[in-house]
């Protein structure tokens, strides 16, 4: 099955810090993000970007439609080098037109380029949306 004008549609994509889920499942999205400047002091940094673990995270929301049954949706990183990173499939049932599926990934990510990062949403091997990140590295102060 593939996206198509009948569904699965895609709700919404975004990073963002934090994710709550509630045992209703309403969702509450903590700062939506597309850009992170990494500042460190110049004395003690390096020119270039070191590598430095960054935790944000993902929600993908997605309606059925007319799209029924088990599909896996696959989340793929592209660095700013285009390198592809290894995918996270993703298992998702789709129950009813009005139904949906939210995905809430918590992304533990080296960064060690700045540039955009993509994070592309895929419904098995169609892509549904990309979601850029830029990465910026900024040494601030003097250097000794």
């Amino acid at each position: 099955m593939s996206a198509t004008s009948d569904g699965p549609y895609l709700a919404a994509a975004f990073l963002c810090e934090k994710v709550l889920q509630e045992k209703d499942e309403a969702v509450s999205i903590i700062r939506i993000t597309d850009r992170v400047t990494l500042t460190v002091p110049a004395s003690t940094s390096p020119e270039i970007l070191p590598p430095i673990a960054l935790n944000l995270s993902a929600f993908v929301s997605l309606k059925s439609g007319n799209a029924r049954g088990r599909h896996t949706i696959k989340w793929r990183t592209e660095t700013p080098s285009g390198i592809k990173l290894p995918e996270q499939l993703l298992p998702a049932l789709f129950e009813g037109e009005d139904r949906g599926v939210n995905l809430i990934l918590i992304l533990n990510i080296i960064i060690d380029q700045e540039g955009v990062y993509w994070f592309d949403v895929l419904l098995e091997e169609q892509l549904l949306t990309r979601i850029p990140l830029r990465v910026l590295y900024q040494r601030i102060g003097q250097s000794m």
